[in-house]
C-alpha cells in the first residue's frame, strides 16, 4: 500500500534558482515601474535621477579602478601654474583619468542629470523622440564639464560647447537606433506573391520573383518558361502553377487575357 502511494506521487521538477532569481528580478522591476507611473513628476523624476545617478556611479567606480587613477601620475610642468592653458589641460587630463570616487562622481553626474531630463521630458511632451534625447543629452554634457573640471577658466563657456557636443551626439546615436530598429518597409509590388509563396512553402523564392521583376501583376501570365528562367525548380514551379490554376481570380484574369 505504501509503495503504491509512492508510486503515485508525482515528482515536480525543481526549477533552475537563476530562473527563479531572474523572474522574481523582473516580477520586482515591473511593480516599481507601475509604481513609479502613478507618482507626480517631481517624485519620479528624484527616483530616477537617483538611481540612475546610482548606477552610473556604480560603472564610474570600477572604471576608475581600472584607470588606477593615472592622474596622480602625470607630471605638473614648472610653467603650469603659470599659464592658464596648461592648467585647463591638466586639469581635463585629471578629470578624464581620475580615480574611483572622481569617475563615480562624474559618471553618477552625467546619467543622474541625463535620466532626471529625459523623464521630466516624457512627462510633459508625452513621448520620447530625438529632441527629447538631444536636450537631455545637452544637460548631462554641461554638468558634466561643470562638476568634472573640465570648464578651464571660462566654465560657462566650455559647458555649453561640452552640452552641445553631447547633444550632437546623441542625437546622431539616436537617428540611427531608430533607423535600425524599424522594420523594412513591405514591398507593395510583391504582397500576393509573397503570400501565395508563404502558403506553398516556397517563400524561399521569393528572391527569384524579385530578380526577374515577376510581380503580382504578371502572376496571371506565369508560364513554365518563365520561372524557369528565375531558376525555379521543376517541383517548386508545378506547385506555383497549380496554385494559379485553383485560384479563381488568377484564373479569370488568365482567360480574360487571352
Amino acid at each position: 500500500m505504501e509503495r503504491g502511494k509512492e508510486q503515485g506521487m508525482v515528482v515536480m521538477p525543481q526549477q533552475n534558482p537563476l530562473e527563479q532569481l531572474q523572474a522574481k528580478f523582473k516580477e520586482v522591476e515591473s511593480n516599481f515601474r507601475r509604481w513609479l507611473a502613478k507618482q507626480s513628476l517631481p517624485v519620479e523624476a528624484a527616483v530616477v535621477t537617483t538611481t540612475s545617478a546610482a548606477q552610473g556611479a556604480a560603472i564610474g567606480g570600477f572604471m576608475g579602478t581600472l584607470t588606477k587613477d593615472v592622474s596622480s601620475s602625470l607630471p605638473t610642468p614648472p610653467q603650469a601654474s603659470l599659464d592658464p592653458q596648461a592648467m585647463a589641460s591638466l586639469k581635463q587630463a585629471q578629470a578624464l583619468s581620475g580615480g574611483p570616487l572622481v569617475q563615480a562622481r562624474n559618471f553618477a553626474v552625467m546619467t543622474g542629470v541625463n535620466a532626471g531630463i529625459s523623464c521630466v521630458m516624457k512627462r510633459l511632451r508625452g513621448k520620447e523622440d530625438v529632441q527629447s534625447s538631444m536636450v537631455a543629452a545637452f544637460g548631462s554634457g554641461a554638468m558634466f564639464s561643470l562638476v568634472s573640471g573640465m570648464g578651464g577658466p571660462n566654465q560657462i563657456a566650455n559647458a555649453a560647447t561640452s552640452g552641445l557636443f553631447f547633444a550632437l551626439v546623441q542625437g546622431g546615436l539616436f537617428q540611427l537606433g531608430q533607423k535600425f530598429s524599424q522594420p523594412p518597409a513591405e514591398d507593395v509590388y510583391y504582397s500576393r506573391t509573397r503570400s501565395m509563396l508563404s502558403s506553398l512553402g516556397l517563400q524561399n523564392y521569393e528572391k527569384n520573383f524579385k530578380k526577374g521583376l515577376l510581380t503580382d501583376s504578371t502572376l496571371p501570365l506565369l508560364t513554365d518558361s518563365a520561372l524557369r528562367d528565375v531558376k525555379i525548380p521543376p517541383g517548386p514551379r508545378l506547385l506555383i502553377l497549380d496554385h494559379i490554376q485553383r485560384d479563381s481570380e488568377l484564373k479569370d484574369k488568365q482567360g480574360r487575357r487571352r
